[in-house]
Formats: structure tokens, C-alpha cells, sequence
């Protein structure tokens, strides 16, 4: 019954859509004790009564990030399908989780095809990132060449370009928040967000050429990386 109980607060409380995708969150090792199921974003664990107490998780489908503050701060890592028995340092230490769409689709290799019973997974891998937010993060026009991600303000890499090699909360400085069109990542796993300070629905891109960002044109405030 308290089962049953902690899920539908959960599905009740949330009202963010997100992407039908499913996580059921563990408060013991191995995918045991009381457990939540979650199938839209969760901000804030305590809302439920279950902060920072999720031991193992199970992805189902979908690909989720999983922070150990509330509105998706701090350290988090993204996990995709699989069972992870084992947390390791994120044992008792999640507080938000949500769901990220991996974008890729032949444009660019994002994936992190670890086999192995790393971190005690099973069939399962991830990614992880940490809050980079302490280090620099006012985007910048015209860098040096090499920057780890190239911004564009029209598709098909046209218009004005902003080049970024940290994270940044917030791309209105820049004068680029709602501008971007299409990109280039050079290295590492981004996170763009449609707010600012990484809030609203994120899609998460890997190294490649991406001419049009398609449904998510203009849409941009935020981006940090996640691996």
C-alpha cells in the first residue's frame, strides 16, 4: 500500500511532460525496499518523501538525469535503460531527477557504449557531469579556434556565431538567448536547455554538425556540459 501510495503522489504532483519515458527509483541496494516510479520530471524529491534516500534505480525507457539538489543542481549524471543495483556516490544523495532527450541520429556520436559491470550496472550505461557552474560561465563572441561548441544564429551554420568552451546559465548576456538555429559541438556531451539555469525541457547533443535544431529553433537559454 505505501507502494502503491508513494507512485501516485508522484504521477499526481508532477505536470511537466516529458518524453514517456519511465525511472522507478529504489530506496536499498539491488532494487529493493520502498520504491517511486516516475514518468514526468521531479523537481524536488522532498514533495514525495524521497530525498535523498534513492539507493538503486531501474530505467525502463527514456534516458534520465538524476542531481543530487532539487531543480536538477549540483552533481548529476545521466542514465539510460538499464538496472543499476548500486548508486555508488550517488547513494543517498538525489534530490531532482528528469528526463533528457539524447539527440544524435547519425549527426554525431553521443553515446557511451560502456560494457562491463562498471558502478555495479546492469545493461545499462551513463553519464556524468558535474556542476561546472562554479567555473566560467559568460559565452563570448568570437574565441579562439577550437571552441568546444559553436553556436549559430540561422540554419545550415548561417548568420552570427558564438563560440563557448564553458558552461553558461544564461545566453541573454551574450545577446543569443532564443537565437540559436544550428551548431557545432567539437568535443564533449552538451545539455541545452529552453530556460535559463538549465530549466525547461533540455535535449542533450554529442560531437557533430547539427544544421538545424529543428523543433527546438530559437529556443535556447542555457547549455552546459554533461560529459
Amino acid at each position: 500500500m505505501k507502494r502503491l501510495f508513494a507512485t501516485l503522489v508522484v504521477t499526481t504532483i508532477l505536470s511537466h511532460a516529458a518524453f514517456a519515458g519511465e525511472l522507478t527509483v529504489f530506496e536499498r541496494h539491488g532494487m529493493r525496499g520502498n520504491q517511486i516510479t516516475l514518468r514526468q520530471d521531479a523537481s524536488n524529491f522532498t514533495d514525495f518523501g524521497f530525498n535523498d534516500r534513492a539507493s538503486s534505480v531501474i530505467v525502463r525507457s527514456g534516458a534520465w538525469e538524476l542531481c543530487e539538489h532539487k531543480n536538477f543542481g549540483g552533481h548529476c549524471a545521466v542514465y539510460r535503460r538499464g538496472e543499476y543495483p548500486d548508486l555508488a556516490q550517488f547513494n543517498n544523495n538525489i534530490s531532482s531527477a528528469r528526463e533528457v532527450r539524447m539527440e544524435g541520429g547519425g549527426r554525431g556520436d553521443w553515446r557511451n557504449e560502456n560494457e562491463g559491470g562498471r558502478d555495479g550496472r546492469r545493461d545499462g550505461s551513463w553519464e556524468e557531469r558535474r556542476d561546472w557552474r562554479e567555473g566560467r560561465d559568460d559565452g563570448r563572441r568570437g574565441g579562439r579556434h577550437g571552441e568546444a561548441v559553436q553556436l549559430f544564429e540561422h540554419v545550415g551554420f548561417e548568420g552570427q556565431r558564438l563560440d563557448i568552451d564553458g558552461d553558461v546559465r544564461t545566453l541573454v548576456p551574450a545577446r543569443f538567448n532564443d537565437r540559436v538555429s544550428s551548431m557545432v559541438i567539437r568535443e564533449g556531451t552538451w545539455e541545452l536547455c529552453e530556460h535559463i539555469d538549465y530549466g525547461g525541457r533540455c535535449m542533450t547533443f554529442g560531437p557533430g554538425r547539427y544544421p538545424s535544431v529543428e523543433r527546438m529553433n530559437d529556443r535556447f537559454s542555457s547549455l552546459r556540459r554533461v560529459r
